[in-house]
């Protein structure tokens, strides 16, 4: 299991050979997938990311099976679910590093600056409103909406113990414009 420190750098590491348009192959063989039936997961590092189908941390990180336990929700925000699940992957599964990762131009983030959206996106928007405020600049308040999602994760009881032992909570915006990575 690689500690926080290592999983960033391996994380850093996959960013730029996804921006340096390297082909990733992944190992899908029946091999593979036998050994992860049978002996689990053992991810590396945990993500919290937005459902935009041009964020995709697999390949963003050039990450294969198991490497990654991908939590993916509009606007990467946090509520009891992603708890949960940030929980039983650091708790049960011995992930190190848990990263937040906002990106540019997202929609979830310019609903909150631009309107008040109806039906249960409302939901998401109202929880990004109250990490941005006033601020209408799309990238300030992506980091801002990322800060807001590590807070409600470092409140959390289980999550404050684990970090005794060596979890560590970051956050990170890629830039869809150019598919890098920048760590906060």
């Amino acid at each position: 299991m690689l500690t926080a420190d290592e999983a960033i750098s391996r994380l850093k590491e996959g960013n730029l050979a996804y921006q340096s348009k390297d082909t990733f192959h992944s190992d899908i063989s029946d091999a593979t997938l036998e050994h992860f039936a049978k002996n689990g997961q053992e991810p590396y590092a945990i993500i919290i990311g937005c459902s935009d189908s041009r964020v995709i941390p697999e390949r963003i990180f050039h990450a294969a099976i198991g490497d990654l336990f991908t939590i993916r929700v509009a606007g990467n925000v946090i509520d009891e679910h992603q708890l949960g699940s940030i929980e039983y992957a650091a708790g049960h599964l011995g992930a190190k590093l848990i990263v937040v990762l906002g990106h540019t131009g997202c929609g979830a983030v310019k609903a909150a600056i631009k309107h008040d959206p109806d039906g249960f996106i409302k939901f998401i928007t109202d929880e990004i409103k109250q990490a941005i405020g006033d601020e209408t600049d799309d990238y300030r308040a992506a980091v801002l909406n990322v800060q807001q999602s590590i807070r409600h994760i470092e409140d959390s009881l289980e999550i404050q113990k684990d970090e005794q032992e060596g979890l560590r909570v970051i956050g990170a915006i890629y830039r869809i414009e150019d598919g890098s990575v920048e760590f906060l």
